[in-house]
Protein backbone atom coordinates (compact mmCIF):
# COMPACT_ATOMS: atom_id res chain seq x y z
CA UNK A 1 0.00 0.00 0.00
CA UNK A 2 1.49 3.36 -1.05
CA UNK A 3 0.24 6.69 0.22
CA UNK A 4 1.68 10.04 -0.84
CA UNK A 5 0.61 13.53 -0.02
CA UNK A 6 -1.36 15.12 -2.82
CA UNK A 7 -0.27 18.74 -3.33
CA UNK A 8 -2.41 19.65 -6.31
CA UNK A 9 -5.43 20.72 -4.22
CA UNK A 10 -3.14 22.95 -2.13
CA UNK A 11 -1.81 24.57 -5.31
CA UNK A 12 -5.33 25.20 -6.60
CA UNK A 13 -6.32 26.67 -3.23
CA UNK A 14 -3.25 28.91 -3.25
CA UNK A 15 -4.12 30.21 -6.72
CA UNK A 16 -7.69 30.92 -5.67
CA UNK A 17 -6.47 32.76 -2.58
CA UNK A 18 -4.17 34.92 -4.70
CA UNK A 19 -6.98 35.66 -7.13
CA UNK A 20 -9.34 36.50 -4.29
CA UNK A 21 -6.71 38.79 -2.75
CA UNK A 22 -6.30 40.50 -6.12
CA UNK A 23 -10.04 41.09 -6.43
CA UNK A 24 -10.21 42.52 -2.92
CA UNK A 25 -7.19 44.72 -3.62
CA UNK A 26 -8.87 46.07 -6.74
CA UNK A 27 -12.03 46.70 -4.72
CA UNK A 28 -10.04 48.69 -2.16
CA UNK A 29 -8.47 50.72 -4.94
CA UNK A 30 -11.84 51.50 -6.50
CA UNK A 31 -13.50 52.58 -3.25
CA UNK A 32 -10.70 54.57 -1.62
CA UNK A 33 -9.61 56.48 -4.72
CA UNK A 34 -13.17 57.06 -5.95
CA UNK A 35 -14.07 58.53 -2.58
CA UNK A 36 -11.01 60.78 -2.74
CA UNK A 37 -11.55 62.16 -6.25
CA UNK A 38 -15.30 62.63 -5.75
CA UNK A 39 -14.65 64.52 -2.52
CA UNK A 40 -12.12 66.77 -4.22
CA UNK A 41 -14.34 67.23 -7.30
CA UNK A 42 -17.15 68.36 -5.01
CA UNK A 43 -14.87 71.11 -3.72
CA UNK A 44 -13.35 72.31 -6.99
CA UNK A 45 -13.73 72.09 -10.76
CA UNK A 46 -9.96 72.38 -11.27
CA UNK A 47 -8.83 69.38 -13.31
CA UNK A 48 -5.16 69.69 -12.20
CA UNK A 49 -6.17 69.62 -8.53
CA UNK A 50 -8.50 66.65 -9.04
CA UNK A 51 -5.84 64.84 -11.06
CA UNK A 52 -3.18 65.49 -8.42
CA UNK A 53 -5.46 64.21 -5.68
CA UNK A 54 -6.34 61.10 -7.66
CA UNK A 55 -2.76 60.22 -8.54
CA UNK A 56 -1.62 60.89 -4.99
CA UNK A 57 -4.36 58.66 -3.56
CA UNK A 58 -3.56 55.94 -6.10
CA UNK A 59 0.16 56.02 -5.36
CA UNK A 60 -0.21 56.18 -1.59
CA UNK A 61 -2.82 53.42 -1.55
CA UNK A 62 -0.84 51.09 -3.79
CA UNK A 63 2.35 51.39 -1.75
CA UNK A 64 0.43 51.16 1.51
CA UNK A 65 -1.35 47.98 0.39
CA UNK A 66 1.88 46.43 -0.85
CA UNK A 67 3.76 47.27 2.34
CA UNK A 68 0.95 46.00 4.53
CA UNK A 69 0.70 42.73 2.61
CA UNK A 70 4.46 42.22 2.69
CA UNK A 71 4.62 42.73 6.45
CA UNK A 72 1.56 40.57 7.11
CA UNK A 73 2.63 37.69 4.87
CA UNK A 74 6.23 37.88 6.12
CA UNK A 75 4.92 37.35 9.63
CA UNK A 76 2.84 34.41 8.42
CA UNK A 77 5.86 32.91 6.65
CA UNK A 78 7.99 33.28 9.79
CA UNK A 79 5.32 31.38 11.70
CA UNK A 80 5.17 28.66 9.07
CA UNK A 81 8.95 28.27 9.04
CA UNK A 82 8.97 28.00 12.85
CA UNK A 83 6.31 25.27 12.69
CA UNK A 84 8.22 23.35 10.02
CA UNK A 85 11.42 23.62 12.07
CA UNK A 86 9.63 22.36 15.18
CA UNK A 87 8.11 19.48 13.19
CA UNK A 88 11.52 18.63 11.74
CA UNK A 89 13.06 18.43 15.22
CA UNK A 90 10.25 16.27 16.54
CA UNK A 91 10.44 13.91 13.55
CA UNK A 92 14.04 13.09 14.47
CA UNK A 93 13.39 12.44 18.14
CA UNK A 94 10.07 10.65 18.63
CA UNK A 95 9.13 8.31 15.76
CA UNK A 96 6.46 6.50 17.79
CA UNK A 97 4.86 9.78 18.80
CA UNK A 98 4.83 10.91 15.17
CA UNK A 99 3.14 7.69 14.11
CA UNK A 100 0.50 8.08 16.80
CA UNK A 101 -0.11 11.71 15.87
CA UNK A 102 -0.56 10.95 12.18
CA UNK A 103 -2.74 7.93 12.85
CA UNK A 104 -5.00 9.91 15.16
CA UNK A 105 -5.29 12.73 12.65
CA UNK A 106 -6.28 10.34 9.87
CA UNK A 107 -8.84 8.67 12.10
CA UNK A 108 -10.41 12.05 12.84
CA UNK A 109 -10.76 12.48 9.08
CA UNK A 110 -12.76 9.26 8.84
CA UNK A 111 -10.06 6.67 8.06
CA UNK A 112 -10.43 3.28 9.74
CA UNK A 113 -7.88 2.73 12.58
CA UNK A 114 -6.04 -0.14 10.86
CA UNK A 115 -5.87 1.74 7.56
CA UNK A 116 -4.84 4.94 9.32
CA UNK A 117 -1.92 3.15 10.98
CA UNK A 118 -0.72 1.71 7.69
CA UNK A 119 -1.14 5.01 5.89
CA UNK A 120 0.70 6.92 8.62
CA UNK A 121 3.59 4.47 8.46
CA UNK A 122 3.85 4.92 4.69
CA UNK A 123 3.58 8.70 4.97
CA UNK A 124 6.40 8.85 7.52
CA UNK A 125 8.55 6.67 5.33
CA UNK A 126 7.91 8.92 2.35
CA UNK A 127 8.17 12.36 4.02
CA UNK A 128 7.77 12.63 7.78
CA UNK A 129 8.23 16.41 7.92
CA UNK A 130 5.75 16.99 5.10
CA UNK A 131 3.19 14.66 6.65
CA UNK A 132 3.36 16.33 10.06
CA UNK A 133 3.33 19.82 8.53
CA UNK A 134 0.14 19.02 6.66
CA UNK A 135 -1.57 18.45 10.00
CA UNK A 136 -0.75 22.08 10.74
CA UNK A 137 -2.13 23.08 7.34
CA UNK A 138 1.32 23.85 5.92
CA UNK A 139 3.16 22.56 2.87
CA UNK A 140 6.92 22.88 3.58
CA UNK A 141 7.59 23.09 -0.16
CA UNK A 142 5.05 25.84 -0.76
CA UNK A 143 5.29 28.43 2.00
CA UNK A 144 3.60 31.78 1.49
CA UNK A 145 5.66 34.32 -0.44
CA UNK A 146 5.50 37.91 0.88
CA UNK A 147 6.83 39.37 -2.37
CA UNK A 148 4.10 37.68 -4.41
CA UNK A 149 1.46 39.06 -2.06
CA UNK A 150 2.98 42.55 -2.12
CA UNK A 151 3.17 42.78 -5.90
CA UNK A 152 -0.33 41.30 -6.32
CA UNK A 153 -1.77 43.90 -3.96
CA UNK A 154 0.23 46.70 -5.56
CA UNK A 155 -0.91 46.06 -9.13
CA UNK A 156 -4.49 45.07 -8.27
CA UNK A 157 -4.93 48.29 -6.28
CA UNK A 158 -3.62 50.34 -9.21
CA UNK A 159 -5.92 48.51 -11.62
CA UNK A 160 -8.94 49.25 -9.44
CA UNK A 161 -7.95 52.84 -8.69
CA UNK A 162 -7.34 53.69 -12.35
CA UNK A 163 -11.07 53.48 -13.09
CA UNK A 164 -12.31 56.35 -10.88
CA UNK A 165 -9.28 58.51 -11.76
CA UNK A 166 -9.93 58.08 -15.49
CA UNK A 167 -13.67 58.62 -15.09
CA UNK A 168 -13.41 61.80 -13.03
CA UNK A 169 -10.95 63.31 -15.53
CA UNK A 170 -12.59 62.26 -18.79
CA UNK A 171 -16.20 63.25 -18.14
CA UNK A 172 -17.31 66.90 -18.51
CA UNK A 173 -17.60 68.92 -15.31
CA UNK A 174 -21.41 68.92 -15.41
CA UNK A 175 -21.67 65.13 -15.16
CA UNK A 176 -18.28 64.35 -13.68
CA UNK A 177 -19.42 63.26 -10.22
CA UNK A 178 -22.63 61.33 -11.07
CA UNK A 179 -20.96 59.54 -14.00
CA UNK A 180 -18.00 58.51 -11.86
CA UNK A 181 -20.37 57.44 -9.10
CA UNK A 182 -22.32 55.24 -11.52
CA UNK A 183 -19.22 53.66 -13.10
CA UNK A 184 -17.76 52.90 -9.68
CA UNK A 185 -20.96 51.19 -8.53
CA UNK A 186 -20.92 48.96 -11.61
CA UNK A 187 -17.28 48.06 -10.98
CA UNK A 188 -18.01 47.34 -7.31
CA UNK A 189 -20.90 45.08 -8.28
CA UNK A 190 -18.51 43.14 -10.51
CA UNK A 191 -15.82 42.76 -7.84
CA UNK A 192 -18.43 41.73 -5.28
CA UNK A 193 -19.80 39.10 -7.65
CA UNK A 194 -16.35 37.72 -8.47
CA UNK A 195 -15.15 37.61 -4.86
CA UNK A 196 -18.35 35.83 -3.78
CA UNK A 197 -18.01 33.34 -6.62
CA UNK A 198 -14.43 32.54 -5.65
CA UNK A 199 -15.46 32.04 -2.04
CA UNK A 200 -18.62 30.13 -3.01
CA UNK A 201 -20.67 32.62 -1.00
CA UNK A 202 -24.06 34.13 -1.76
CA UNK A 203 -23.46 36.45 -4.70
CA UNK A 204 -26.41 38.81 -4.29
CA UNK A 205 -25.57 39.54 -0.67
CA UNK A 206 -21.90 40.20 -1.50
CA UNK A 207 -22.83 42.51 -4.39
CA UNK A 208 -25.27 44.52 -2.27
CA UNK A 209 -22.79 44.76 0.60
CA UNK A 210 -20.01 45.97 -1.71
CA UNK A 211 -22.22 48.52 -3.47
CA UNK A 212 -23.65 49.92 -0.24
CA UNK A 213 -20.20 50.27 1.34
CA UNK A 214 -18.74 52.00 -1.70
CA UNK A 215 -21.75 54.28 -2.16
CA UNK A 216 -21.61 55.30 1.49
CA UNK A 217 -17.89 56.12 1.27
CA UNK A 218 -18.39 58.24 -1.85
CA UNK A 219 -21.44 59.99 -0.41
CA UNK A 220 -19.60 60.93 2.77
CA UNK A 221 -16.56 62.36 0.96
CA UNK A 222 -18.82 64.17 -1.52
CA UNK A 223 -20.63 65.76 1.42
CA UNK A 224 -17.34 66.81 2.99
CA UNK A 225 -16.13 68.22 -0.32
CA UNK A 226 -19.23 70.39 -0.70
CA UNK A 227 -18.33 72.15 2.55
CA UNK A 228 -15.34 73.68 0.74
CA UNK A 229 -15.36 76.03 -2.21
CA UNK A 230 -11.94 76.10 -3.83
CA UNK A 231 -11.57 78.59 -6.68
CA UNK A 232 -8.48 78.43 -8.89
Amino acid sequence: MSVTLAKQPDSVSARLNKLRAGVLGANDGIVSVAATVIGVAAATDSVPIIAAAGVAALSAGAFSMATGEYISVSTQRDTEEAIVERVSRSSNGDPDGILDTLSTDLERRGVAPETARLAATDMIRHDAVGALSCIEGIDPDDLVNPWHAAWASFFSFIAGAALPVAAILLFPAAVRIPATFAMVLVALALTGFVSASLGEAQRSRAVVRTIVGGALAMAVTWGIGTLFDIRV
